[in-house]
């Protein structure tokens, strides 16, 4: 194997690309070398020596090629394009290219297309773009809020087309308005979403559009999460031969399956669920005193979805369902979804099972997979299961003697031994969007009951177990990898906790536990929200990955997601190489091929951030729909984030985030020189004259200055006087 030293030289004086294919050319490596080699590189991308964009090809840092395919993200205040390498993965933000102007007559670059470009250095993280290609046949799509102009007075120059009315974008990184000439609304009013599409450009002024799609008005809450579908570039229609396929389903007979309708399975989600993929019995283990026995059954997905149909190639273009508070976009057509493949109570359904056997202490000892067929007993939600277990309420539907004693049971078992290997337990709550009448009600916390962690800790063992039969079968898997934090990150984080007197243990020796104990140590201070905050921001993003490293967060060496095939792509493929491994049925396709299950890692990795996002996102403008009457109120905040422009802030009741511009931080009372320093070691802004400080995690006051539901934005300003205002703390020496 190359030295880091060898790699780094032959990166530098390469031109264009260098990736795994081209670093085993050079030094001779063999197959046998192809773990070894990728975690080398992953490593000099970790620690910002090689950096990546675009195809898995990595580059030495702060270099782009001479030609990338980039993709569009917005546009200035001119209305040209600016772009981002395509899936930039490197150390720091991505590079920001500023695309040059297209030829008069051509429609302008849209957000989200993707052009393969001519760049040039223009400053550090700075390219000047020229399009060679454009990669997508169809043009690309404006989203924004539709706004009718008044006739203009003075005569039209000559070739002038009237304008009728502009679009705003949704999308804050678009900086400039569109113009839409007369005859081309497509019947948008005042208000609307619409999605236009760019027009050829005859003259100088706005970028012309065409709307071809109106999707609601602004106050209307469905239109919320279209326009996070269309800006996040979510497929949400299928194609009709899935849907015609996901139709013609049938239910599926017992055949050679293992019957499991004798045994009370029961489904136990949210309130808001619209799919259920998964069911759970437990029992006491007649041959283990003490232990417990217990049957997960996952839905059959994979005897509907085949190898290479057009419903698994929709399922894995998707990735992933994504959920919005008034909808979902599902992996897999409603007819599967909330039909043949959902685990509805009193109907036979196809099921992939894992019986598996613990210890008193939790210890899992034995395992057995098999295709079943199934009934469930009772659909249930957590706060039903919980308002049971804690006596203030009976259960809607009636379960056998000692089911939920036993599934109690059996999860205090499981909680033992997670509390015994140490995992990663981070108090970040989540917030709840009720809509009612198609307006944003509340945004309320979402409880965090046992009920819940029941559940987590019966999908956890099982998909434990999936990774090691798939290990035990010498089945190529996608593991569910989360690698611990970087070196970098660790320091990052030790600068924080050692203003606070907390030591931490070097990047190499450190262990979920130990992150943990920290967490224990600040509970219910001051301190807390600043710690859990600083903690999540050191962990690495988890991925899937036919590479097994562990998984850092849970404490556990082999982890693979096998609880929810509805929902994920990744479950699916999991669940077809039990098939294959344990013979139990021709629709697996065979054992996967190592290079296609790890394009589908990096691929569903891709879309679950995407999801991610998406979801983010509309939460966002949900609250910013719902702060939009509450303009001048005044608000508790915590700082949730320090930059050297201003202070990000968050509401602890709502969880509503926005900014509070540096500019408002001084009092009328201050000097008129004062001036705020950035500490990014403190991660506070200092006041040069005065002393005072404002920390991430510090408690402010503020007042709601202005709500975009358009954007999801938020601004705020400081409320003067500032109650408790910190005191600068730096290092320590």
């Amino acid at each position: 194997m190359p030295s880091r030293e060898d790699v780094r030289r032959f990166a530098a004086r390469t031109p264009g690309r260098v990736g795994k294919r081209e670093v085993a050319r050079e030094f001779g490596l063999g197959p046998e070398h192809r773990i070894a080699l990728r975690e080398l590189l992953k490593t000099l991308e970790r620690d910002g020596e090689l950096a990546r964009a675009g195809n898995k090809r990595f580059l030495s840092p702060g270099r782009l090629p001479e030609q990338a395919v980039v993709v569009v993200t917005g546009t200035d205040a001119d209305g040209d394009a600016v772009a981002r390498p395509l899936d930039w993965t490197g150390p720091g933000a991505a590079p920001v290219i500023f695309m040059h102007p297209e030829l008069r007559g051509r429609p302008a670059l849209a957000p989200g297309q993707r052009v393969l470009a001519r760049l040039k250095p223009i400053g550090t993280g700075r390219y000047e773009g020229r399009t060679l290609k454009r990669l997508e046949s169809r043009p690309g799509r404006v989203l924004g809020q539709f706004r009718p102009v008044a006739a203009e007075s003075e005569p039209y120059r000559r070739g002038r087309i009237p304008e009728a009315g502009r679009i705003v974008p949704t999308d804050k990184r678009n900086k400039a308005e569109w113009s839409v000439p007369d005859g081309e609304t497509g019947g948008a009013e005042e208000g609307e979403i619409v999605l236009a599409e760019p027009l050829p450009q005859m003259n100088a002024g706005l970028k012309p559009v065409r709307v071809v799609e109106r999707l609601g008005m602004l106050g209307d809450a469905r239109s919320v999460s279209l326009i996070c579908i269309h800006t996040h570039d979510i497929p949400h229609e299928f194609p009709p031969e899935c849907l015609a396929a996901a139709e013609e389903a049938s239910p599926i007979p017992l055949g050679d399956r293992t019957d499991l309708r004798a045994i009370p399975l029961v489904t136990i989600d949210g309130e808001d669920a619209r799919d259920f993929d998964d069911a759970v019995f437990a029992e006491p283990d007649p041959d283990h005193p003490g232990g417990w026995r217990l049957v997960v059954a996952i839905a059959d997905v994979a005897h509907y979805v085949r190898p290479g149909t057009p419903l698994d190639r929709e399922a894995r273009l998707r990735g992933n369902s994504v959920y919005f508070p008034d909808r979902v976009v599902p992996m897999l057509p409603e007819a599967l979804s909330n039909g043949w493949c959902s685990l509805k109570p009193g109907e036979p359904r196809g099921c992939l099972f894992a019986e598996i056997r613990i210890a008193a202490d939790g210890a899992r000892h034995a395992h057995r997979f098999g295709r079943g067929l199934m009934q469930s007993t009772a659909r249930l939600t957590y706060e039903q299961v919980q308002d049971a277990r804690d006596g203030t309420a009976p259960l809607p539907v009636p379960l056998p003697d000692g089911l939920l004693d036993s599934l109690y049971g059996a999860f205090a078992a499981l909680q033992g031994a997670r509390d015994r290997r140490g995992t990663l337990d981070l108090d970040l709550p989540e917030r709840k969007v009720v809509i009612e009448n198609g307006a944003v009600r509340a945004i309320l916390p979402r409880a965090r009951l046992d009920s819940h962690r029941l559940i987590e800790e019966f999908m956890v063992v099982a998909n434990v177990a999936a990774a090691l039969e798939l290990e035990r079968l010498r089945q190529p898997l996608l593991y569910r990898v989360h690698a611990p934090p970087s070196p970098e990150k660790i320091e990052a984080l030790r600068d924080v906790l050692d203003t606070l007197g907390l030591s931490l243990k070097p990047a190499g020796a450190l262990r979920p536990a130990d992150l943990d104990a920290i967490l224990r140590k600040v509970a219910d201070t001051p301190d807390a929200p600043l710690v859990n905050e600083c903690v999540l921001r050191a962990q690495s993003q988890a991925e899937y990955s036919p590479e097994n490293q562990g998984h850092f967060g849970l404490a556990l060496a082999q982890y693979a997601h096998f609880t929810s095939p509805i929902r994920r792509y990744a479950d699916l493929c999991v669940h077809r190489a039990l098939i294959a491994g344990l013979r139990l049925g021709d629709d697996s396709g065979g054992p996967a091929d190592p290079a296609a299950l790890e394009d589908a890692g990096e691929h569903i990795t891709a879309t679950e951030r995407r999801a991610a996002l998406a979801e983010r996102d509309a939460v966002d403008r949900y609250i910013a729909a719902h702060m939009a009457d509450k303009i001048g109120v005044g608000f508790s905040a915590r700082i949730s984030g320090v930059t050297r422009f201003g202070l990000f802030v968050t509401l602890p009741e709502s969880g509503a985030t926005g900014l509070v511009p540096i500019a408002s931080l001084s009092s009328p009372d201050d000097d008129a020189g004062e001036f705020w320093m950035h500490d990014e070691s403190a991660r506070a802004l200092v006041g040069r004259i005065s002393g005072r400080a404002y920390r991430l995690a510090d408690t402010i006051g503020v007042r709601l200055v202005e709500a975009a539901p358009l954007t999801g934005g938020l601004l705020f300003a400081l409320d003067h006087p500032v109650p408790n205002p910190s005191q600068h703390r730096g290092r320590r020496s």
